[in-house]
């Protein structure tokens, strides 16, 4: 059964329902939630449920009608992450893990690593026990292998997984991975099940050969009933009639999974079709249909591989997948998870500008956390890694709390979802505010580390205000970029009915964006709203049942209202790119790939033109170009540059002391990687 616990509760209280259920047979697990806290009672016991629910604390008594308790989505409404060292597996973010699939020899499980690790995947998989169908075919390295893989995972900074096979090797196993996993063939090993449960170690349990949905479910109950809270399910192919793939994928097991329980979902596409060829489209196909992950099969030379050769990609076919799979991320609203970027060795330095151009501190980090300056009031970077945001915490008081990250708007807003996304490795608290100057306001004061600002949509263009910002606070520094699709939902209370809604709240470019959906239903009026969010705020306090907001899922969340229509933006390819600002001189970046800069150009022909040919003779290529009004020197204008960098940087040192002589006011904004 759920016990949904009052608010406020008195921990006496508490106390006293644990006490109660426990001396009536039941384990208990409690979960804390945004919106409540519940109490997982599971056992063989029988109770009247009226006893549960008049007792002090006790908000209401659900119950679990499925024969697995603790893995149903009865007994955990929300999506479970499982945390495997710097990885989360589940909620936004897509994980891939890679590698052989056995650990054949040191060199090649170091080479695997590197392989994987540069392009993208963060877990290192390696098989050091090998089940194989014939007593003949290798059977892995056993202990001597899982060291290997442990030293390689180390090297690369990524957590490892490895299959067990056998109850007696439980206790060895469990100081060289990271990550258990329970093959097809052993998913109904119960006595396997219990003993790796009860380690508390998070595990990847494999569907059987020939196994049910609800029998799967059924194993991981096993695993949560033993201990371990942290189970990730994974789909690899069932046996059919079908003997031209190696098994039958089932992708509909993905969404039914995900409606009958909490735990996440990965697709194994290797062994899903033992081809190749046939990996990346499957691989793609279980991501569009919802998969948390991937389990992927790469070796640096599959035709001498020990084992399942013909199933593992190429270096170069995996680098394209793991390139596909970010293009495919937004439009399925989810994210591909990064690793902390590796610093480099014996080096603590950014990349800043000086006088002379932008000079790489050599150790400037290290001395005092400034790195290098930028000239005329210019911004060195923060040390936000490459895709990990590596540091961000330790730069902004780490171990003191969230780190504190403005946006502009109410909760729930598109803003914080940008937020939270962007720092994916970090405890986040999103701080709302108002107005966009506020946002600078408070980075400014230090009452957030950090802000996130849209500065362009793709439907309706640059957000000016923003920009202007950008060049009028010099003490701010950009020092990253994400992108975020823009999904659209029709927002009411509980019980709303479309053709009964009269009014529709939400912020001006999110009608205009709906539009083409509120044509065809005239009976709304529109009403335009400062913020998307807010207007979803504002109908919950209004309590009317015939008004309606228009706005991002996680805002239904938040205020607890209820989606009558999802996505109904007129354009599905609608995108806003927000940018990351923080106090100039806040920390350092590495290797950064885009930098941001503004100047203004002397009044004479062709002035322009020299300084965006000195950028192109540099093989700097331009991403974004905005002229803005200069405030008080009417028909002058300030014009806004995105670029991409050389992995060569001296080239940019050579543009900016080239563009001092061409140009006016030039200042760089930040220097950052996306």
């Amino acid at each position: 059964m759920v016990v949904v616990l009052s608010k406020g509760i008195k921990e006496a209280d508490k106390a006293a329902i644990r006490r109660f259920l426990e001396q009536h047979g039941f384990t208990i697990r409690e979960i804390v939630g945004e919106e409540e806290t519940i109490l997982g009672a599971v056992g063989i016991a029988q109770i009247d449920l009226r006893e549960v629910e008049v007792l002090p604390g006790v908000e209401r008594v659900i119950p679990i009608t499925k024969p697995y308790k603790l893995a149903s989505r009865e007994f955990k409404k929300d999506d479970t992450i499982v945390p495997v060292g710097p990885v989360k597996v589940g909620g936004l973010r897509i994980t891939v893990i890679a590698g052989p699939c056995a650990v054949e020899s040191r060199e090649q499980i170091l080479e695997s690593a590197r392989i994987v690790r540069e392009s993208g995947a963060v877990m290192l998989r390696g098989g050091a026990y090998k089940p194989r169908t014939s007593p003949y075919a290798f059977q892995g390295l056993g202990e001597e292998g899982l060291e290997y893989l442990k030293e390689a995972g180390e090297r690369e900074g990524m957590p490892v997984v490895s299959e067990i096979v056998a109850t007696e090797h439980v206790e060895m196993m469990r100081d060289y991975v990271d990550l258990f996993q329970i093959g097809a063939r052993n998913m109904q090993n119960f006595e396997l099940l219990k003993r790796v449960g009860a380690i508390g170690k998070p595990v990847i349990l494999k569907r059987g050969l020939a196994a049910r949905i609800e029998d799967l479910l059924m194993a991981a109950e096993y695993l949560l009933a033993h201990g371990t809270e942290n189970v990730i399910l994974c789909e690899r192919g069932i046996r059919t009639f079908e003997t031209y793939t190696r098994n039958t994928l089932d992708i509909s097991a993905i969404p039914v999974v995900k409606k009958l329980s909490h735990l996440p979902i990965l697709v194994d596409p290797s062994h899903a079709t033992g081809i190749r060829e046939k990996v990346p489209p499957v691989a793609l196909a279980a991501i569009a249909a919802g998969a948390d992950g991937l389990l992927v099969e790469v070796h640096p030379d599959p035709e001498h591989a020990a084992s399942d050769g013909p199933q593992s990609l190429y270096p170069d076919q995996f680098e394209k997948l793991m390139r596909d799979i970010e293009a495919l991320s937004p439009v399925i609203g989810k994210e591909m998870q990064h690793l902390p970027a590796r610093r480099a060795a014996g080096s603590a330095a950014g990349v800043g500008s000086s006088a002379g151009g932008a000079s790489r501190g050599a150790g400037a980090g290290a001395a005092g956390g400034a790195g290098s300056g930028v000239a005329a009031g210019g911004a060195s970077g923060a040390r936000v890694s490459a895709g990990g945001r590596e540091g961000a915490a330790a730069s902004a008081g780490a171990g003191v709390g969230a780190l504190k990250v403005g946006f502009q708007g109410e909760r729930g807003a598109f803003s914080e979802d940008a937020a939270i996304r962007y720092f994916e490795h970090d405890e986040v608290e999103a701080v709302p505010f108002p107005r966009f100057r506020d946002v600078f306001a408070s980075v400014l004061d230090g009452s957030v580390a950090y802000g996130v600002l849209p500065v362009e949509n793709s439907l309706a263009g640059s957000i000016h205000e923003n920009y202007d910002l950008l060049i009028q606070n010099p003490d701010v520094q950009v020092v990253g970029e994400k992108k975020l699709r823009i999904i659209h939902n029709l927002i009411a209370l509980p019980g709303a009915k479309i053709e009964e809604l009269r009014r529709v709240y939400s912020h001006p470019q999110g009608l205009a964006q709906c539009a083409e959906f509120l044509s065809l239903h005239p009976h709304m009026e529109q009403f335009p709203f400062y913020d998307t969010a807010g207007s979803v705020a504002f109908i919950a306090r209004e309590g009317k049942q015939e008004w309606a907001a228009i706005a991002s899922h996680e805002a239904a969340r938040v205020y607890g209202m209820e989606v009558l229509r999802e996505g109904i933006e007129t354009n599905p390819r609608n995108y806003t790119r927000f940018v990351v600002i923080a106090r100039s001189g806040h920390a350092e970046i590495e290797n950064p790939n885009r930098a941001s800069l503004v100047f203004s150009t002397p009044d004479k022909p062709g002035s322009l033109f020299t300084c965006l040919k000195i950028l192109a003779e540099k093989n700097m290529n331009l991403k974004k170009l905005e002229s803005r009004p200069i405030l008080g020197r009417p028909w002058q204008y300030m014009f806004y540059l995105d670029l991409e960098l050389p992995s060569d940087l001296s080239a940019f040192d050579d543009a900016l002391s080239r563009l001092r002589g061409e140009s006016e006011d030039l200042r760089v904004l930040g220097l950052f990687r996306v």
